[in-house]
């Protein structure tokens, strides 16, 4: 963790150092099919160490497992469900972005990006990754037991820090209340771009049809054949700046949905990793430590019922000596749940370097919407001309359309 001198609790990164450290793509690779079911690989390049390399699911797992065992008390992003049977290609592909965006919610962390099971992930090319994994962790603690300042963690810690840290996760919350509903909105608004885009489309082949339709005239029509020919010439022609109109609405809802729902996504998966990170404090080291002072409170209790009983030495000398055991047991407890709360502080403070993203966000989708709607309206300009060659007028005189009254009909 890059901090700065005199208290080591506190960080001094920014945004773009943190995006600066790597950008992982994930790509889907054709299936290959197992004895009994079609398995989905990934492409995982790594610009930073400029690899790329094939994964599956499984590996993926493996890897948080990993982390989540060298650093409990950090932000592992989680990872989206496997769903083995009836994965459609929707599923998958949003699969593929949840696991793109943990990737590099991983290779972006200060401490994640540092260790070598990072490393191993995003660059080995063996067969057996899942096993290189496992055995790079075996024989090494946690982070607790590997950090110099782990003992000394209370240390640096402010005197409210339990205050702190539900003002925090209280706000934390909140924040991830709020952007899950932008996230919602910004999801519906591209999804009607789309949408939008598929009518334009069809609208326009409606058209075409109408143009390309070769019913013959009745002839108590045939007066005006030449008015229904010039009419078809015309609808037929204006397909092309339909399906332009189609094209360029659906530019704009893939490009909302990858510069502004998927960084929203990715900002409500660092949010999500910090509410599952206090849940482990609260009901792993902050539970534990409260059973084992319940447990030491118990030994204590029969220490004192077998001193009033005057029992054997050998059963006493047991009893204390599994107090001792306790004490202990509760002294690493203390020291865990004060480094926990450290690495709490911390990992709240990446949290407040993440925020300027809103802004990145912000900035991509009102470019979207304003290059989006000027190039429409740019093609929409374009068709209007057409339009005069819609209307014939007495002796084949073709005439503009007029302004139409309130009740949307043209007196022509």
């Amino acid at each position: 963790m890059q901090m700065p001198q005199g208290n080591p609790l506190l960080l001094s990164h920014t945004l773009q150092e943190l995006l600066a450290r790597d950008t992982v793509q994930v790509e889907l690779i054709p299936e290959k099919k197992g004895l009994f079911l079609k398995h989905v690989e990934y492409e995982v390049s790594s610009q930073r160490f400029k690899s790329s390399v094939y994964r599956r699911y499984n590996d993926f797992v493996v890897f948080q497992e990993m982390l989540l065992h060298k650093f409990p008390y950090r932000m592992v992003p989680a990872l989206p469900p496997k769903r083995m049977l009836g994965a459609d290609r929707e599923f998958i592909e949003a699969r593929r972005r949840a696991l793109k965006r943990f990737v590099n919610l991983v290779a972006r962390h200060p401490l994640f990006s540092e260790d070598v099971v990072l490393k191993l992930f995003l660059s080995f090319s063996g067969s057996d990754v899942q096993n290189k994994l496992k055995e790079s962790a075996q024989c090494v603690g946690d982070e607790f037991m590997n950090c110099k300042l782990a003992t000394r963690a209370k240390d640096f810690l402010p005197a409210d820090i339990q205050a702190q840290f539900a003002i925090s996760r209280e706000l934390i919350r909140n924040i991830y209340n709020s952007f899950h509903k932008l996230r919602d909105r910004a999801e519906r608004i591209a999804s009607r771009a789309i949408d939008n885009a598929a009518d334009l489309l069809i609208f326009g082949k409606e058209l075409s049809a109408i143009g390309s339709d070769t019913t013959p005239l009745p002839s108590w029509a045939a007066l005006n054949s030449s008015t229904w020919g010039s009419l078809k010439q015309a609808l037929k022609g204006l397909s092309v700046e339909f399906a332009l109109l189609a094209d360029k609405a659906a530019q704009q809802g893939k490009q909302e949905e990858n510069d502004v729902v998927e960084k929203l996504n990715l900002f409500l998966d660092l949010l999500q990793s910090y509410k599952d990170l206090c849940e482990r404090h609260e009901k792993g080291v902050l539970h534990k430590h409260q059973r084992a002072l319940h447990k030491y409170s118990l030994m204590k209790r029969q220490m004192m019922s077998a001193a009033v009983q005057n029992r054997e030495p050998e059963s006493v000398e047991q009893l204390e000596s599994r107090i001792v055991e306790q004490e202990n047991a509760i002294q690493t407890m203390e020291l865990r749940n004060y480094f926990s709360l450290y690495c709490l502080h911390q990992e709240t403070q990446l949290i407040h370097v993440y925020l300027p993203l809103t802004s990145h966000i912000l900035r991509a989708f009102v470019n979207s919407q304003i290059q989006g709607h000027k190039e429409m309206s740019k093609v929409w300009n374009d068709l209007r001309p057409k339009l005069s060659c819609l209307f014939a007028g007495p002796h084949s005189a073709l005439t503009p359309p007029c302004s139409p009254p309130e009740d949307g009909l043209c007196p022509h």
